[in-house]
């Protein structure tokens, strides 16, 4: 009987947000594999290019993970605010690099993104809504800008766009998905968890920014 009452007790936990990691870690793996078997349509060459740009280079990848880890650490409103209001901003800067309007220090700042995020990982800094949104808000900007200013000149645009817009929100998913698995089954090492993974990206912020 004890049995069987641990069994439905454990049961009851296994929710959405515990089994959310590998859900998404698979989608990734896919949506590529997927995407690469239209790669000679000219959709295929925009959506492909868009979506591998984020993957593809570590400083990206590593923020977009970064600010869904970082939303786990503050309310329940931050955990969707946050990174909707990254992706948001991502395009309007994605936009903006179409352009060819000139921004300085977009490469400094990406890299000093993720620096910042390690750090506010790390030491579980928790601000207000509204003050977290904006510091993310600046990073998307540099981050789209990126996106949209190294789009080649022969991607379809919004097939190019609307594949470093999914590939950045699973990137966001992700780290939503670590999070909330570190704090549901590591439960009292959920803070150790944290910081290691805070450190890992403040590491890599370090190397990104001086090396």
């Amino acid at each position: 009987m004890n049995k069987t009452f641990r069994w439905l007790r454990w049961t009851k936990k296994l929710q959405l947000s515990q089994i959310l990691l590998p859900v998404l870690l698979l989608t990734i793996v896919l949506i590529p594999i997927s995407a690469q078997a239209h790669v000679d349509g000219s959709h295929g060459v925009g959506f492909v290019h868009g979506f591998t740009h984020p993957i593809g280079g570590l400083d990206h990848l590593a923020a977009m993970v970064a600010v869904g880890l970082w939303a786990t650490q503050m309310n329940r409103r931050a955990l969707w605010a946050v990174p909707l209001t990254f992706v948001a901003v991502m395009m309007v800067g994605g936009f903006i690099g179409t352009t060819g309007l000139a921004l300085p220090f977009v490469e400094q700042g990406i890299a000093y993104s993720v620096l910042v995020l390690g750090v506010l990982i790390a030491a579980a800094i928790r601000l207000p809504v509204v003050q977290s949104a904006a510091i993310v808000a600046l990073f998307a900007l540099l981050h789209g800008y990126a996106h949209g200013a190294e789009m080649p000149s022969s991607a379809a645009g919004l097939a190019y766009g609307l594949g470093f817009v999914v590939a950045t929100a699973l990137l966001n998913l992700t780290g939503i998905g670590i999070g909330l698995f570190c704090q549901h089954f590591f439960q009292r090492h959920a803070r150790l968890a944290q910081l290691f993974m805070g450190g890992l990206v403040t590491s890599l912020g370090v190397y990104l920014c001086f090396a």
